[in-house]
């Protein structure tokens, strides 16, 4: 009997992200359907493929025998449909994305540049933006998708946000800076600090006037460099996410919060429609470079 390669697929996603939930994640789809879809493939193969607890999902004797064939039978399965698009023509078109400036810079700029150098076919349009504003043009139809910094509400109706990769809360100070020495910090901490932070309306501005009642922000930045540039000038603290952006910048130290929630990166897109072949390019080509950042 063939084996559904989408089955292998979400099975060889439980086994390495060991859970369902993580392996829905990452497949973009909800848990039962991978809960589903793994059993009809137990059903197909005749054995048991997972053992279930609180603790998460393991691979049984079994499980663990056919990993290899399973993830050669994806492979192959990937690798048909990189040729198919390739002979016909599917990286051309023009693909339109929204980003905030932390995503611009870490994911989508070296997927555009990736996919320039060696489908010259494809054309991109990038909108740096607020979360919220790049939500809204998503859902207009303004862009085909967004590579955001998850908002703290709800998404709106007819939008899907499927998660990309997290990253700790926390601080830029300069070396010489009175809190440089300490190996993390707490909200309290930035209570009688200057503070410089992404501008009024962005994710950043939301979770710095939750945690803390009066904060002192000298600079709304319109961008993640702009907030360590003026950390590193001593305009304050500089209050980002732990996502590796402006490496060049030097003098500055990252100081976790530890009692912050993380960062959610995440990926939205209308839920009615068919995207473009490009445009599902472009979407596979982000979600494994966050791959490429988890694995950081």
């Amino acid at each position: 009997m063939p084996v559904r390669v989408e089955r292998a697929r979400y099975f060889l996603a439980a086994v390495e992200t060991g859970s369902l939930r993580s392996a829905a994640v990452r497949c973009g789809v909800s848990q039962p359907t991978v809960g589903q879809q793994i059993a009809l493939l137990e059903e197909e193969l005749d054995v048991v493929l997972l053992t279930r607890s609180r603790h998460g999902v393991r691979p049984t004797p079994a499980g663990q025998a056919l990993l290899e064939p399973l993830g050669r039978l994806v492979a192959a399965e990937e690798a048909v449909r990189d040729a198919a698009m390739e002979s016909s023509a599917a990286y051309r078109g023009r693909v339109q994305i929204g980003g905030v400036s932390v995503t611009a810079e870490t994911i989508i700029a070296p997927v555009v540049g990736h996919l320039r150098e060696h489908h010259p076919g494809l054309r991109f349009t990038v909108r740096e933006g607020a979360s919220g504003d790049i939500e809204s043009a998503v859902l207009d139809g303004g862009l085909d998708f967004g590579v955001i910094t998850t908002p703290m509400r709800p998404a709106a109706a007819g939008l899907h946000r499927l998660p990309l990769v997290s990253a700790p809360l926390g601080i830029h100070a300069r070396t010489d800076h009175p809190l440089a020495g300490r190996g993390h910090l707490h909200w309290h901490d930035l209570e009688t600090w200057p503070l410089v932070t992404m501008r009024r309306g962005t994710v950043m501005w939301e979770m710095l006037h939750r945690h803390v009642a009066e904060p002192d922000v000298v600079i709304q930045a319109m961008s993640a460099r702009t907030v360590k540039v003026m950390a590193a000038q001593g305009a304050g603290l500089g209050l980002l996410a732990g996502v590796e952006t402006s490496a060049d910048i030097p003098d500055l130290v990252w100081l976790p919060l530890r009692d912050a929630d993380p960062v959610h990166l995440c990926l939205t897109q209308r839920q009615d429609g068919q995207p473009s072949r490009s445009a599902r390019i472009v979407r596979q080509a982000i979600r494994a470079r966050a791959e490429e950042l988890r694995g950081r």
